[in-house]
């Protein structure tokens, strides 16, 4: 199984960007896929999730309203939209793919967004 996240880069506060995770070889048929960013010197966050079966979503406070996940389908990619962008967005963003039930899970390596001028 792979997983790898795209998109990432430098962009002013106040921009945008697109994340996107793919998810490879993956064979559960239910699925979370959330995304998780780890700023320097702080602990995981969970910002946002999308759910295989209904596509309901979740997001963390910090980023409502201003970014949003989405996908195609089930095993297409899975898109972070990220809008309004803030300083403190800067983060290596990483996309994580949890199979209903048991099973391994999987991460990506991450893709880093650095927010500033």
């Amino acid at each position: 199984v792979q997983v790898v996240e795209s998109g990432g880069g430098l962009v002013k506060p106040g921009g945008s960007l697109r994340l996107s995770c793919t998810v490879s070889g993956f064979s559960a048929d239910a699925y979370t896929i959330g995304w998780f960013r780890q700023a320097p010197g702080k602990e995981y966050e969970g910002i946002s999730s999308i759910n295989s079966r209904d596509g309901s979503t979740t997001y963390a406070e910090s980023v409502k309203g201003r970014f949003t996940v989405s996908t195609d389908g089930a095993k297409s990619p899975v898109y972070l939209g990220m809008n309004i962008l803030k300083p403190e967005d800067t983060a290596v963003y990483y996309c994580h793919a949890e199979p209903f039930g048991s099973g391994p899970d999987y991460w990506g390596r991450g893709t880093q967004v650095t927010v500033g001028s």
